[in-house]
């Protein structure tokens, strides 16, 4: 609901030091909802780019191959919202094939008739599910929107029918469907409790590997039979453990996934079907190395084997002959992070790569060339990507002996005698990475002096299942300090000025930073959170049905007193009165992860202490900011609010905006 505000009200507002027993402007209120601001930009070769132009750059996402692995399909915002679009792999101009509101994810069918395509409402993550065709000539709707959640498996390898999962019976578990493709038949083939979800078809299409949530990195795997609905355990080790990236052999005898079962890191097994054995098939110098495997794909033939591994955030190829064991030569690719998957009929692989110098792009490999052809060509929007800042992967001791990691971006041609101030970058999750990929407001605040920290605090993946879970139940709180701990250890390198350090983060990023501003009031000069938990007795209880599935291994028992007790000492709002540093708080109203009553209440209780804080309260957003529109508005505040917060001398740009104060 909308709120009419006195004026004499919102200046009182702004008063720093006000008292709580003041008249305060309703938290939220229209001054919360961002307003449309000018689209000009600084001009294309410009030394200092305005903000808007790093994020017009483009990039292509999730290619998915046709089955002939002639076409590419994937999404970009070339027109401000994700679209799905589709290109010749030899080139071409690229087809747009959608045109309303932002898809979630796509799939080339195996027929190659249609691609499949999610699209939700304004960022709810309550998904409606289409076919297109390769012309978008022709369109179909196949589960239109509704309440419920779902969850995308596959085509079966005959492209007749899609497995998914959905909350429709309850709104709380996940049931296992198959629809059928041309009929439109839908029906429950397994009734699941919590975060059960369809991953693979085998190859004859008369079973389904299932994941069982457990934990944010750990899933049990189950074989569902579907003629007579019998469920078989495959993995379900008293040590959980991670299962991904399955890959069936055409003949159904087995499946190569990655899995860290019975060590820390990740590697590339096989699963034998006959045997009910699991063994390791990759080089065991990886893991000598502290590399993990990422990800694996199988050609159609079952011949060729291809996967990624991750060393220090990048990702490096390999691939092998299975007729004859012996490795492949694989392409030379710009340095970044590589998803990669084989067309279902033929062995032509996509590979995306995302990296400091390329924001998103596809190549295409044919099995046994030690070439790789680029399919698309992204905008950078005049940006000399080669001016681009690559980062540094870096580890420190925290103050309780654990070695934790970063990427450290550091402004190019600085004097030797200046320490630039820093930005310490938070990521979401937690069980995720900070990896070296084009990150455009990085780019840009690296233009202005301002050095760029992306942290991988405990719990962050990438480092093993170990590392993992340092920050898992009570162990969280040790996170929090990793951020000061890194201020400080860059600081005493001698690399950044510590006194002038700001913290951003989103999702979990966003629980993290607000929670660096509440409880590290003298290490952080500001700190701008996206769409993050202030509350995590609120958070806990109103989470989506995906995360709750995994919440109660994560985090604990939100019925468990003691739990409760816990989470209500560390959650930000607890310790608001302590918030000094100047804030920035970002929401969509639309978001079911994290809802947006978690911003409004942590902005609510900042301007009740007379603190300083700006909220901008997306209306047609959710759990992220996905319109370009948005985005400018979103990050032309952030960049004035930072370079503000941080004394950084502002230049004259053209379509620039100031930034009101202490709302």
């Amino acid at each position: 609901m909308k709120h009419t505000i006195a004026l004499p009200t919102v200046l009182l507002a702004l008063l720093p030091g006000a008292s709580a027993g003041d008249s305060f402007a309703p938290t939220p209120n229209d001054q919360d909802i961002p307003r449309p601001v000018a689209g000009d930009s600084t001009l294309a070769g410009a030394e200092r780019p305005d903000v808007a132009r790093f994020l017009q750059v483009r990039k292509a996402q999730n290619p998915s191959l046709s089955p002939d692995g002639t076409q590419v399909a994937f999404k970009s915002r070339i027109t401000g919202t994700l679209q799905l679009w589709v290109v010749a792999v030899d080139g071409g101009w690229p087809r747009q094939l959608t045109f309303g509101e932002s898809i979630t994810f796509h799939q080339w069918s195996p027929t190659g008739d249609w691609i499949t395509y999610g699209v939700d409402r304004g960022g709810d993550e309550r998904e409606g599910y289409y076919l297109i065709s390769a012309d978008g000539s022709r369109e179909r709707e196949l589960l239109a929107p509704s309440g419920a959640f779902r969850q995308f498996g596959a085509f079966s390898r005959d492209g007749r029918q899609i497995a998914y999962a959905t909350t429709e019976r309850n709104g709380v578990d996940f049931d296992v469907h198959v629809l059928d493709v041309d009929s439109g038949d839908d029906r429950k083939v397994l009734r699941g409790t919590g975060g059960l979800f369809p991953v693979a078809w085998r190859p004859d299409g008369g079973a389904l590997i299932l994941t069982q949530t457990r934990g944010e990195d750990a899933v049990e795997v189950f074989l569902l039979t579907l003629a007579d609905g019998g469920v078989e355990t495959l993995f379900k080790p008293e040590d959980r453990s991670f299962y991904g990236s399955f890959a069936w052999k055409p003949d159904g005898s087995g499946f190569y996934v990655v899995t860290n079962q019975d060590r820390d890191l990740q590697g590339l097994a096989f699963y034998d079907v006959a045997k009910g054995e699991l063994s390791y098939v990759e080089p065991r110098g990886e893991e000598a190395a502290g590399h993990e495997v990422e990800a694996v794909a199988l050609s159609a033939d079952g011949g060729v084997l291809l996967w990624s591994t991750n060393a220090g955030g990048y990702s490096k190829l390999a691939a092998r002959d299975l007729a004859s064991g012996e490795p492949m030569s694989v392409p030379e690719l710009p340095a970044g992070v590589y998803e990669v998957g084989f067309a279902s009929g033929a062995r032509t692989a996509a590979i995306l790569v995302q990296g400091p110098r390329v924001p998103g792009d596809v190549w295409v490999w044919s099995a046994g060339s030690d070439q790789a052809r680029r399919a698309t060509h992204s905008s950078t929007a005049g940006i000399d990507f080669e001016r681009a800042v690559v980062p540094q992967h870096l580890s420190f001791k925290a103050r309780d002996g654990v070695e934790i990691h970063g990427l450290l971006y550091m402004p190019a041609d600085l004097p030797a005698d200046v320490k630039p101030p820093l930005l310490l970058a938070v990521h979401g999750g937690p069980t995720a990475q900070a990896r070296p990929e084009f990150d455009g407001p990085h780019q840009y605040l690296l233009t202005r002096g301002v050095a760029v920290f992306d942290l991988n605090f405990r719990g962050s993946t990438g480092y093993g299942k170990r590392y993992a879970r340092l920050n898992d139940l009570r162990l969280r709180e040790g996170e929090i300090y990793d951020l000061a701990d890194a201020v400080e250890w860059l600081g005493r390198s001698g690399r950044v000025d510590a006194d002038r350090a700001a913290v951003m983060g989103g999702s979990y990023g966003g629980y993290l930073t607000m929670a660096a501003v509440a409880r590290l009031p003298d290490v952080f000069k500001s700190g701008v959170a996206f769409v993050g938990v202030s509350n995590w007795l609120t958070a806990l209880e109103g989470a989506s049905p995906q995360l709750k599935a995994s919440d109660r291994l994560e985090y604990g028992d939100i019925d468990d007193p003691e739990d409760r007790e816990f989470f209500r000492r560390i959650s930000p709002i607890t310790h608001i009165s302590n918030v000094r540093a100047p804030v920035m708080v970002l929401h969509g109203a639309n978001d079911p992860r994290d809802p947006v009553t978690e911003s409004d209440q942590f902005v609510r209780g900042i301007r009740e202490q007379g603190g300083e804080v700006e909220y901008l309260r997306f209306p047609d957003e959710g759990h992220s900011i996905r319109k370009l529109s948005n985005r400018i508005i979103a990050f032309r505040r952030i960049a004035a609010f930072l370079e503000r917060t941080l004394g950084i001398e502002r230049t004259p740009e053209v379509g620039a905006v100031e930034s009101p104060r202490g709302r």
